[in-house]
This record gives C-alpha cells, sequence and structure tokens, in this order.
C-alpha cells in the first residue's frame, strides 16, 4: 500500500461487489437472453480489470405462472455467479424483489425486469452517477414519455407519482422506476423493515435522500413481442396502494389548525354576540340564530382539532409500523475507486479518439 503513490491508481487495489436481483413470474422466454446480456457485462469488467466485479445475479422465482422455475435451476447450474431462490408462492413482485436483496451481499444492488426492457448494458452509466455525484440511490428515467405502447397507463402512473409528491412533500416519487442501483447497506436495511403494505422505493427514502435517476431509452420487449404487459390493472392499483399508505401526508396537520381557527373564532364570535346581548339586544333581528351559530362553530372546530389529533398520532402509529428508522449511517468512503477508475477510463478514451 505504501508503494502506492497515485490516488487515481487505488482502484487496482480494490474490488467494488455487484449483485444484480431480477423476480421472475413469467420470464421463461427472456432469462437466457438477459443472462447473455449480463455475462456480457460481467465480462467486459473482467477484461477491463474493473473495481467494479458482478459477483451474483439472484433470479427470484415467484411462484412462476411458466416453465421459468426450471429454467433458473439450469441457469444456476450452468453458472456458479447465478443463485435461483424459490418463494413458496406468489407474493408479487414487490416481495420478490425484497426476499432478493434480503440474500445479497453486493456493495451495491441494481434490480431489473425480466423481460428485458432494462438494458444491463446500462448499469454502467447508473455506477458512474452514483459515484459522481454521491448518490445513494439511481433509477433509470425513461426518455421516452411511453416505454409500455398504452399511453393511458404511462400517463396515469405520471399523474398519480406528481400527485403523491405533493401530498407527501417528497420529490423523488416521480423518479420510481423498478430499473435501480441502491447502495448495498441501504437496500438491505430498507428490505429489512419493509412489512406487507410497505412501498420499498417509499422507503428508500426513508434512509436516504441522495437519490438521482439517469435518462435512458427503455422498451419493453414482451409488450413489443406479444402485445402484452408484464403489469396488470390490479398489480398497479396495489402498487398505488401501497404506495399511498405507505407515505406521511404533509396536509394531515392542515385539518388540525383549521381546526383550531374555527374553535378560537367561535370563542370570539361568542364572546362578540354577547357583548351585542347585552349592550344593544335590538340589533339582533332573530333571536336564538347567534348562539346557534356559536355551538355549531364551537362544535365543529372542536371536532375537527380531536379528528387532527387522531390522524396525526395514528400517522406517526403507522411510520412506526412500517419501521421508519430515527436515524441510519452510512460509509461512502470507497465511491472514490469507482469514480477514479471511470475518470481513467475516460480519459483513456479520448487519447485514444485523439491519436486516431
Amino acid at each position: 500500500m505504501n508503494d502506492v503513490k497515485d490516488a487515481g491508481q487505488l482502484w487496482k487495489l480494490k474490488r467494488i461487489n455487484v449483485s444484480i436481483i431480477v423476480p421472475v413470474y413469467a420470464g421463461e422466454a427472456y432469462l437466457e437472453a438477459l443472462v447473455d446480456a449480463i455475462e456480457k457485462v460481467r465480462l467486459s469488467w473482467e477484461r477491463q480489470e474493473a473495481p467494479a466485479v458482478l459477483t451474483e445475479l439472484i433470479l427470484v422465482d415467484d411462484a412462476a405462472i411458466d416453465g421459468s422455475a426450471a429454467v433458473i435451476d439450469e441457469l444456476a447450474t450452468q453458472f456458479p455467479w447465478i443463485t435461483a431462490l424459490h418463494l413458496s408462492r406468489n407474493f408479487g413482485q414487490h416481495a420478490a424483489t425484497i426476499a432478493g436483496i434480503l440474500h445479497s451481499s453486493g456493495d451495491w444492488i441494481v434490480t431489473l425486469d425480466e423481460d428485458l426492457q432494462h438494458p444491463p448494458e446500462r448499469i454502467d452509466d447508473l455506477l458512474l452517477h452514483a459515484v459522481t455525484q454521491n448518490a445513494d440511490v439511481v433509477y433509470a428515467r425513461p426518455a421516452s414519455a411511453s416505454i409500455h405502447g398504452k399511453s393511458w397507463r404511462d400517463g396515469s402512473s405520471r399523474g398519480f407519482k406528481r400527485l403523491m409528491e405533493r401530498l407527501t412533500g417528497n420529490p423523488t416519487l416521480r423518479l420510481v422506476n423498478s430499473f435501480r442501483l441502491i447502495r448495498g447497506e441501504i437496500a438491505r436495511s430498507t428490505a429489512s423493515v419493509c412489512s406487507h403494505n410497505t412501498y420499498f422505493d417509499i422507503a428508500l427514502f426513508w434512509f436516504t435522500q441522495r437519490i438521482e435517476a439517469v435518462q435512458m431509452e427503455l422498451k419493453d420487449e414482451r409488450f413489443a413481442t406479444t402485445g402484452k404487459s408484464g403489469y396488470n390493472l390490479k398489480t398497479l392499483m396495489n402498487h398505488a396502494q401501497k404506495m399511498l399508505f405507505s407515505s406521511q401526508l404533509r396536509y394531515l396537520a392542515l385539518g388540525l389548525w383549521i381546526g383550531i381557527a374555527l374553535f378560537v373564532f367561535s370563542v370570539f364570535a361568542g364572546l362578540y354576540f354577547t357583548a351585542v346581548r347585552l349592550i344593544a339586544p335590538e340589533t339582533i333581528g332573530v333571536q336564538g340564530w347567534t348562539s346557534l351559530f356559536v355551538v355549531m362553530t364551537m362544535s365543529a372546530g372542536l371536532l375537527a382539532v380531536m379528528l387532527g389529533l387522531c390522524l396525526q398520532y395514528l400517522a406517526t402509529l403507522v411510520l412506526k409500523a412500517h419501521g421508519r428508522p430515527t436515524f441510519f449511517t452510512i460509509d461512502r468512503s470507497g465511491d472514490h475507486v469507482l469514480a477514479n477508475w471511470y475518470a481513467e477510463k475516460t480519459a483513456q478514451t479520448a487519447k485514444e479518439s485523439e491519436l486516431a
């Protein structure tokens, strides 16, 4: 170590492990091609003596409806760096992703869909962005408005995410995509607190706000070839429900303050009308309406205050039940290893271009 004087060469002394997680439900027709593409990335890193090493691909069989389970076992036998993970029944993509993450060991974790809509060769772009921007989570953001061939679906998804951003104050929800790169410590810690109704990407925001995105072309190959999407309406509604109930709505306190304002107003109104009744009773044309007005306003204010307090308390209990941490520590000191290698690689490529 003492012989190394150039910090830019530190990448030669350390390796960064990368794990890939792929939940599988109907991927029999795509798994071999997906593994071939991932193998090319793994071998490319080896040839370039990159500090990043693809140490494992975890294929999670979510009680697949086709022959994917047998294909997964065959691939795990053929490639020692592939792990076959079989769930006891169908739990859904979210749960399968979480299961894969909890079985991983990488310094960085990549999640991919089974049907080739997420190109493995773009993992380099996610890693480069993460280490240069010092990010903990990097999403692949589709460059096209619609990637599934259904503009209504993609449009409604984007609209719902924007609405949730406004309601929760979480500015990263529009970036959410199942093609993501996550720092390993954060991914496993997030997965460990996720319960049945916890939305994984919402929980990520509990552990870090260093969330970025890289724009790239994504295409739903399954839809392009079969006309069918891997997501149905029921699945999308389930995702939306989990996102909603995992979030803390920032406008909950608004009801509490409206109730307090109504109650305070009713008190002053009561004092005012009492004074009018004592000083100038002739100005009150209809007897009884003032007291009725004050009572109704005060009652509404008290009810709003009590409801606001209950909702605030319930929101706190829900976040506690979901496992939101009080604090979390992270070590980002190793990012310079990858950053230096990418910088050296870029400089070498530029030099070769000049010579050519």
